[in-house]
């Protein structure tokens, strides 16, 4: 088993120190307008968008540490490539709030603009050139490129068998740590309490109202109770007798050294002919991603198997050439939380008033969370989400056979 954990920028001493101040201390018995549960961006940024809002007072829990599940183990590609509006406009926003996250939010995001190449055969070219029409009609900045024009901007490349490109120019990756972290901050002495490593044992319910939850280190009563503990959700809803549509899946990010003098930078791929994506990462490294399969919660391997290393690496070569001379330095396992139709569950559970959930994002939740904080903060105040309309991602939808679709045989890219 090969192992490698990323280590981002924002995971410094300063990041440390306030993640340690953040868990001290033991929690009394207490009251809140709201309680959100799972500190993953996605968490952090409705925490932050609800204090925003006026919320006087809004905790948090998490089982771990920021960003230490879905999150942190995270690709942390920001692409906008959808089939379906509302995740098309999700994305969208989302990019524009990271470009400016520092201005926006008052932390840094670490976004780095690379550029993102989707790469199709005849098979899938038909699908793409019908989302890049619908995502220029929402005023998305993407464009079908020419063979002649990508081979021109990225000599690094192989085109071979590539039949159709899709360029996003202002995509690019962005740092769950920093973006957590930053979301964090802003909340903090404005009406947000995090308390990590604390799980959550039971959420509380009078009738079908939510009252509050139970945690490891005490009891806090809430009208609300948001849950967007990643793939951790359904073992919350079941001690309800909630049925959550949403499995665990694994997935190997590797991490390749590159040789500068060969291959100085590239933009971020995703091949779907090859059925592989990469991207750069700081100053030398390649993070590859490949592979998702079904896993359990509990005792999944945190590593990268030498067969998913043994396949990837040659499907990324073919298609860039001068990582045949990188180093495997190691890599990771991490958890999608993935729904039937690849698409997350937002907005309010049925039939139990003040609970909420923004989970079952099936490896999309990072690139979409900024929004998702905004929808969501909006849903819960004002009764509706109005910045993005959210309303074809309800629970409801499984029971009503209003599943979402995807134009692609790869529901990754739903």
């Amino acid at each position: 088993m090969l192992c490698y954990y990323p280590v981002y920028q924002s995971l410094t001493v300063a990041c440390r120190y306030l993640q340690d101040i953040l868990v001290q201390g033991g929690l009394m018995d207490s009251t809140a307008d709201a309680v959100v549960i799972g500190g993953g961006v996605t968490g952090c940024a409705i925490l932050y968008n609800l204090i925003s809002r006026g919320m006087k007072r809004v905790v948090l829990f998490d089982q771990g540490s920021l960003a230490s599940g879905g999150s942190g183990t995270s690709q942390a590609i920001c692409r906008l490539h959808y089939s379906n509006p509302v995740t098309t406009l999700l994305a969208w926003h989302s990019l524009k709030i990271l470009q400016e996250f520092e201005k926006l939010v008052g932390g840094p995001a670490g976004f780095v603009q690379t550029g993102y190449l989707l790469l199709s055969g005849d098979e899938d070219r038909q699908a793409m050139e019908a989302n890049v029409e619908m995502q220029r009609s929402f005023g998305v900045d993407t464009e079908v490129m020419p063979l002649e024009e990508a081979r021109r901007m990225f000599p690094m490349l192989n085109f071979e068998g590539v039949a159709g490109i899709t360029y996003e120019a202002q995509s690019g990756y962005a740092d769950p740590y920093s973006v957590a972290s930053s979301y964090v901050s802003g909340s903090v002495g404005k009406g947000g309490t995090i308390y990590l490593n604390t799980p959550v044992t039971k959420i509380n319910v009078d009738g079908r109202r939510v009252v509050g939850v139970e945690t490891s280190r005490g009891k806090v009563s809430a009208p609300i109770v948001l849950v967007a503990a990643g793939p951790w959700s359904p073992l919350l809803f079941r001690q309800m007798g909630i049925d959550l549509p949403q499995k665990a899946m694994r997935h190997q990010v590797l991490t390749l050294q590159r040789d500068l003098s060969q291959l100085p930078s590239h933009p971020i791929v995703a091949d779907l002919i090859n059925e592989v994506s990469f991207r750069t990462d700081g100053h030398d490294l390649t993070l590859v991603s490949y592979g998702e399969e079904d896993s359990e919660l509990e005792g999944y391997n945190p590593g990268v198997d030498a067969t998913a290393s043994m396949e990837a690496i040659p499907r990324v070569v073919r298609r860039c050439p001068a990582l045949q001379s990188a180093v495997l330095k190691g890599g990771w396992g991490g958890l999608f939380d993935v729904t039937p139709d690849w698409h997350p569950i937002l907005g309010q559970v049925d039939e139990w008033r003040g609970l909420y959930t923004a989970t079952g994002f099936s490896g999309h939740g990072f690139k979409l969370a900024p929004m998702v904080g905004i929808a969501m903060a909006e849903l819960i105040t004002e009764g509706e989400a109005h910045s993005v309309d959210i309303t074809s991602l309800r629970w409801s939808r499984f029971r009503e056979n209003a599943l979402m679709d995807s134009r692609y045989r790869y529901r990754v890219l739903a």
